[in-house]
Order: C-alpha cells, then structure tokens, then sequence
C-alpha cells in the first residue's frame, strides 16, 4: 500500500522527464527532416533537369539559344548522376535563413564542350531549385530562376556542376 504517494511521485517525475527529453530532442529531429527533404528534392530535381537535357527538351527561349550558339545540345545525350553534397555556411542577416549550397556531380561521356557541360549544368541547377521550391512551396519568395530557393529555416544555392 502506497500510504505517502511515493508512487504518484516517481510516476509525475518520470513522465516530466520523458516529456523534457522529447522536446529537447523535437527541434533537432525538425532540422535533420528539413536538410533530408532538401537533399531528396534535389536529386528529384537532378533527375528531373538530367532528363530533359537528356531529351532535349527546353522552352523555345532556351531551344532557340542552343539552335544558335550550342547545336550539340539539340541532340539528347546520357547525363549520370553521380551525388549531390551539401554544405551548411551559417546564418545570413538578409535573408534572415541559414545558408545551404548544394554541390551535384554529374558525368557524360558524349558532351566534351565546356560550354556545353556549363548549359547542362545550369539546367540541373534550375531543376534542382525549382524542386526544392515547389516541395516548401515556396514559389513566391524567389525570382523565375527560382535563386535562391527556399525552406522553412534555410536558403539554398548551388555551386555549378562538377564533371566527373
């Protein structure tokens, strides 16, 4: 028989303690979920920008500028992904978001102009910010080329495409 409440006691500090681990570890689990549905947006967008220069299927702005100055990239070719990195460069006072910048290595082996490879990168670039918009939904805070994108806590950019 639990004559002085010793029970009730251990019970309410017990379940004090589970409820103040919990939300100590609630933020952190936000932020690891956060970068994880960055990182998995990204390589949909690496996907999504890979196919369409694979394809060759641009808007006419575009398709007229490589009709003129990159014939190359009229004709599809095989773009690989390779990964995606990212790295973390801390708070920025204007946007008032911690900084991301994204690193995406790619290879082909059928464009061998630089200028080309540049084209394509751009390309991979746009289609990985546009994915990370549209998944925070997030289209009405950036500019056409979607530069920077954003999420709840970060901002992200992107290094051009490294070629493996």
């Amino acid at each position: 028989m639990d004559f002085y409440g010793q029970y009730i006691l251990e019970y309410i500090l017990i379940l004090g303690f589970s409820i103040l681990v919990a939300l100590s570890t609630l933020s952190l689990v936000y932020d690891i979920n956060e970068i994880n549905t960055i990182m998995a947006s990204a390589r949909s967008g690496v996907l999504l920008g890979s196919e369409m220069d694979g394809l060759a299927i641009y808007p006419h702005e575009t398709f007229d500028n490589y009709l003129e100055n990159h014939p190359r990239l009229k004709i599809g070719s095989k773009i690989t992904f390779i990964r995606v990195l990212y790295e973390k460069e801390g708070y920025d006072p204007i946007y008032k978001k911690n900084k991301i910048k994204l690193k995406i290595y790619a290879s082909t082996k059928s464009v061998y102009n630089t200028d080309d490879r540049e084209c394509i990168g751009d390309r991979i670039n746009y289609y990985v910010r546009r994915s990370i918009c549209k998944s925070f939904k997030t289209e009405n805070l950036t500019n056409i080329y979607y530069n920077p994108a954003f999420s709840d806590n970060y901002f992200i950019t992107t290094y051009d495409v490294s070629w493996i």
